[in-house]
């Protein structure tokens, strides 16, 4: 019989029962830490952009590109952050003087930074 074009470039079959089913197997991928924003970009990506999803998952690269993007997304967070703490006057000597007040001012700079990232590197 003979070889399919699966077979010539190498793959393998299982049999299972009467059927025999192509072995595929994800190329190897260096695993990498992926933090909040990645992993919001994947739920992203698996609702909204399945065929991305699925393109860089079966090329390898899904876990690099998430990384990626967590590590993007977390350096303009703290940009965000910093240049929004300078702009509204917070600083340690308010968190020294008024502890409660500078946690209100904080929590409000952290999620607007937040709804920022989201909206500029998580779901666009």
């Amino acid at each position: 019989m003979e070889k399919t074009i699966f077979e010539k470039i190498g793959g393998e079959f299982e049999r299972q029962g009467d059927y025999l089913i192509p072995r595929l197997d994800l190329p190897p991928e260096k695993e990498q830490p992926i933090g909040v924003f990645g992993r919001r970009h994947l739920d992203y990506l698996k609702q909204y952009h399945k065929v991305t999803y699925t393109n860089l998952l079966t090329s390898g690269r899904l876990n690099t590109y998430l990384a990626d993007i967590n590590r993007q997304a977390q350096e303009r967070f703290e940009r965000l952050i910093e240049g929004m703490k300078q702009a509204q006057g917070i600083t340690e000597r308010l968190k020294e003087e008024n502890a409660l007040e500078w946690t209100k001012r904080m929590n409000n700079v952290r999620a607007c930074a937040r709804e920022i990232v989201n909206e500029e590197i998580i779901y666009a």
